[in-house]
């Protein structure tokens, strides 16, 4: 598919649009929603880059820096592990205070605590920041996770792959040619990854489009993918100044255009994070087949408005997706149907 036939598709009506996306989802997954028990982790917030779209990382908008101890990470595990959570999600700011062994000491002893549990953690731009400061080779990166327990990657880091307006919105941040790279790299080791994009801000139609397609052709390459979140962007604490968000049907339309293209990745995970319940389960309808999970707590996207510090109960999550007409799909980290 070349970018301007997958840009038609947006000029498609919404209910057509949906019907075909709603099509793929179907032959994946019939009426299944999945989600998981999981935990967020985000360990600092002292970050070198100064993306525009950021409202977690400590600057003049956020004037309260932290630093969580290895200690208190372990812990917030442990105790996550006891209410059932299967996953840690562990991923933060680029802090260079923190030392580049910091890192994977905190991964061992969560996995030595929780030898169970999932740990997601590092993604393509933290792993892209560490080799680049302390002279590193992305493979003795990736190695070392997997080394220190890290059993698969977060999509995070993705933003827009467009250069240009990368440098706009995040310049300093990893490229997008590394981004795709260690995902490659980490495929390349049997290992399962996530992929993201970042919209809703300043991007064009036409940028989303290049963005889905470069993702579609590493997964034709790799098949290492097992999700993608379209992840709409937070207008509140941040230096982009967008004061309106971008309306329901832009939202529900980017959601199914993704699954349209993107029918080579299993999974369309609409983050209820960021869209709301309510929009995430009407996404569901739109080729998405997964809500993410119960979070329990999360501050990246919180921080930037949205209405997800807390997370939600299983209950709350399974009774939603019930009445929304679907069937509620507990799974693990790799999709594995828990119940």
């Amino acid at each position: 598919m070349l970018v301007k036939e997958a840009l038609k598709l947006y000029d498609l009506e919404l209910f057509d649009l949906g019907k075909r996306a709603n099509k793929i989802r179907r032959e994946y997954h019939g009426r299944k929603v999945f989600y998981n028990r999981n935990r967020h982790i985000n360990p600092t917030n002292i970050c070198v880059d100064r993306c525009r779209f950021c409202g977690f990382s400590a600057h003049r908008k956020n004037p309260n820096p932290y630093v969580l101890s290895a200690e208190e990470i372990v812990q917030t595990a442990i105790d996550a592990r006891k209410r059932g959570a299967k996953e840690v999600h562990i991923v933060g700011a680029h802090n260079k205070k923190l030392g580049l062994e910091w890192y994977f000491d905190t991964f061992k002893a969560v996995k030595n605590a929780a030898s169970d549990i999932h740990l997601k953690a590092m993604t393509a731009a933290e792993a892209e920041f560490l080799a680049r400061t302390y002279n590193l080779t992305f493979d003795e990166i990736l190695d070392r996770m997997i080394k220190s327990g890290v059993d698969s990657m977060p999509g995070g880091g993705a933003e827009i792959f467009d250069e240009t307006l990368r440098k706009e919105i995040c310049g300093g941040k990893v490229k997008s040619a590394d981004w795709l790279l260690i995902h490659e790299l980490w495929h390349k080791r049997g290992r399962k990854s996530n992929a993201s994009m970042l919209f809703g801000h300043i991007e064009t139609r036409e940028h989303r489009v290049d963005h889905l397609l470069r993702l579609r052709a590493l997964q034709e390459k790799t098949g290492g993918f097992n999700a993608f979140i379209p992840l709409l962007y937070q207008t509140k604490n941040n230096f982009l100044d967008i004061k309106k968000p971008i309306d329901a049907e832009e939202i529900l339309k980017t959601i199914a255009i993704s699954r349209i293209i993107l029918d080579n990745i299993p999974h369309i995970k609409a983050y209820w994070v960021g869209l709301t319940l309510n929009l995430a389960l009407v996404a569901q309808e739109f080729g998405a087949d997964d809500m993410d999970g119960t979070i329990e707590r999360e501050s990246i996207n919180s921080a930037a408005g949205a209405a997800s510090a807390n997370g939600v109960s299983e209950k709350l999550m399974r009774d939603l997706i019930t009445n929304a007409g679907f069937t509620p799909i507990e799974r693990d980290s790799m999709y594995k149907e828990i119940g």
